[in-house]
Formats: structure tokens, C-alpha cells, sequence
């Protein structure tokens, strides 16, 4: 089941943990995506924490919100871009959408198939998305007291192996939050060296695994005009083939005998 937008609001913006977990990830997002002019970014789930270095440069930012989790206005300050939709009928037309991000819409939707297929359908051909869910190996989806406690955690494989069912071709994949889920005071300030650490300790669990992945757009191979023009179709296919004059019974037409 979705969290209530009101507990993912004060986690994120109310609580030094929120904002730490919301930096973490920010920054990875932002490596494998850097803000660039034109593009149509949208995002879903509770995605919005990370779609905020895009409202300066994309051509439009898009943050859709399940009706399970509920809707709130953002970003603060400026005209709205957030939407409350169903899981399975996204307010956006097909091929619309460059980059995707989702984080809380997979693993808490009671039918990640159909956020799956929306996801794929909003995409134009060689669309990318980011996929956001919690480790099932990591410390933060062992604890309820942030969101990523909720809902179906995933491993590397499992995630990759769903996308490969919904025509996804993964590209990357990366852990963040690398620091325990705490809000120790030591923990809280060590948080950025803890990431920068994770970042090059094979050793060390991230709290979530976020999965690059690229539309898959299939070629034709049948009932185009390339493939009618390969076996054209002839005047008389099909007919019975002509049988000269000559061989009819009777004398050829225009021809008469001399009388005797």
C-alpha cells in the first residue's frame, strides 16, 4: 500500500534524516542524468524531491502523484506541476516523457505490471528512467520509520529481471544511503562521508539501489509498404496462364482455306 503524501512531505522536508536521505539520492540521480535544456521530465511515485534541479532547465517538469497517496502543491513558491492520477492511467500522452523517475510508486503499488506499463508507454523511443526502491539486503528497509521501510524491497536481480519483462533494457545501477537510518547526532553529520565511502567500498549495503533503464523500441517485420514492395503484387497473379491460338482445335482466327 502508498504512504500518505503528508508523511512522506514531513519526512523528506521536515526531518535532518528526510534531507539527508533526499541529498543522498538527489546526487546520484543528478550524476546520471545532469540538468540539460528541453527535455520533458516527469516523475512518479513521491518523486518529487529529486525533480527540483530540473525546474530550471527542462522544458517541462511533471510530478505525478498515485490517488492512494494523495497529492500535495509543489513546488513551493512556484505554479504547480504535481497531478493526481491513477496507477494505471497516467494523465500523459504516448512517447511523451524523455527521462522518468520513480520512487515510492514501485514498491508500495499493489500492481508494479501496471506502473511498469505506464511508465513504458509515457516514454518516447530511447526514453530513460530511473527506478528508486529499498535494498531487501540494506538497513533502511528494515525499519519502519522511513518510507523506504514500507512496501516490496527489491535485489539488483529482481528489479532488472522485472524491467526485462516490460521491454526495459537496464543500463546501470547504483546503492545510496550508505549511513544507518538513525538520527544519532554522530550519524546525521558523518551522512556525506558515509555516501562518498559507499561510493568505493564494494563491501558497503546502500539503503536503496537505484536502476537506470532505456525503452525498448521494437522494428516492424511485417505489413509495412517496404515489405509489399519486396514481392509486388502482379496485374494477373493467380490467373490461368495464356495458351496461344495455335493450339486451340480449329484454324487460327483470321485465316481461311481456299475453296476447290
Amino acid at each position: 500500500m502508498h504512504l500518505d503524501v503528508l508523511d512522506l512531505r514531513n519526512f523528506y522536508y521536515r526531518t535532518q534524516l528526510g534531507r539527508v536521505a533526499q541529498r543522498a539520492i538527489r546526487d546520484q540521480v543528478t550524476t546520471f542524468w545532469p540538468p540539460a535544456a528541453g527535455q520533458t521530465v516527469a516523475g512518479f511515485g513521491f518523486a518529487v524531491p529529486l525533480l527540483r534541479p530540473y525546474l530550471a532547465t527542462a522544458r517541462r517538469v511533471i510530478a505525478l502523484m498515485p490517488g492512494p497517496q494523495g497529492v500535495m502543491p509543489w513546488p513551493a513558491g512556484m505554479d504547480n506541476v504535481s497531478v493526481l492520477c491513477e496507477e494505471m492511467a497516467w494523465p500523459l500522452t504516448t512517447g511523451f516523457v524523455d527521462r522518468l523517475v520513480v520512487m515510492h510508486g514501485l514498491e508500495t503499488s499493489e500492481n508494479p505490471s501496471a506502473v511498469l506499463a505506464e511508465a513504458h508507454r509515457v516514454l518516447g523511443p530511447g526514453g530513460k528512467a530511473l527506478f528508486v526502491v529499498p535494498n531487501r539486503s540494506g538497513l533502511w528497509s528494515r525499519r519502519d520509520g522511513t518510507p523506504f521501510g514500507f512496501g516490496r524491497p527489491y535485489s539488483i536481480g529482481q528489479l532488472e529481471a522485472q524491467l526485462r519483462q516490460h521491454d526495459f533494457t537496464p543500463e546501470r545501477a547504483v546503492a545510496a544511503l550508505f549511513a544507518p537510518p538513525s538520527m544519532g547526532r554522530f550519524w546525521l553529520r558523518t551522512a556525506d562521508f558515509w555516501e562518498q565511502i559507499g561510493r568505493r567500498a564494494p563491501w558497503l549495503v546502500g539503503g536503496v539501489l537505484i536502476v537506470e533503464a532505456t525503452k525498448q523500441v521494437y522494428a516492424p517485420t511485417r505489413g509495412t509498404l517496404a515489405a509489399a514492395m519486396r514481392r509486388p503484387l502482379r496485374v494477373l497473379e493467380g490467373m490461368p496462364a495464356p495458351v496461344p491460338s495455335s493450339k486451340i482445335g480449329g484454324a487460327p482466327c483470321g485465316f481461311h482455306k481456299a475453296g476447290r
